[in-house]
Parts: structure tokens; sequence; C-alpha cells
């Protein structure tokens, strides 16, 4: 995995969290359809792909909070290490330059 794969994983699950967060603001909204994430990688790119759940017909607000919960949990866990991937990478690449300068 390179750099650019873990920009675009961050960037995708960032799109996870928003949706997920737009969801939880509309818990208390009547009839709300929430919107849910998928994060879809092959091995050229990783992206989020937003799609409405199915519309139940329910007057109140569609939302599951505990799913909510877990999709932020692991959205904030996979950053995490994304980013620990990042920093490790620049640290090598600079201790690189070091040696061949």
């Amino acid at each position: 995995m390179n750099i650019s794969n873990n920009i675009a994983s961050l960037q995708a699950h960032q799109t996870m969290l928003n949706t997920s967060a737009n969801n939880v603001a509309n818990t208390n909204s009547d009839g709300f359809v929430p919107t849910q994430t998928r994060v879809i990688g092959d091995e050229n790119s990783i992206r989020a792909q937003n799609t409405q759940a199915d519309n139940t017909g329910s007057q109140t607000s569609q939302t599951d909070l505990s799913k909510e919960m877990v999709t932020q949990m692991v959205a904030e866990d996979v950053s995490a290490i994304n980013v620990a991937t990042i920093r490790t990478q620049d640290e090598m690449f600079g201790t690189l330059l070091d040696i061949k300068a």
C-alpha cells in the first residue's frame, strides 16, 4: 500500500464519518431515511459509496444509533491506522534521504 492509498482511505472514511454524523443529527427528524456508506477498495483505489437505506415507511426516523456508533468507531480506528502508516512512511523516506546525503 502506498501513501496515496492511505490518503484515499482517510478521505473515504471521513465521508463515512460525515454520513454517520448526518444520520445521528437527524435521529429526531420524522420520516428520516439514513444514508449508508460503503468503503470500496481494489488494487488501484479506495473510495466511499453512499446509498440510501431502504425506506420502511416509518413515520419516525429510521436511524439505528447502535449501528451509527459502531460505524463511527470503525472509521476512527481505520483513520488512526492510516495516519500511523503515513507517519511511518514519512519517517522511512526521511531516513533514506539522510542516508543518501
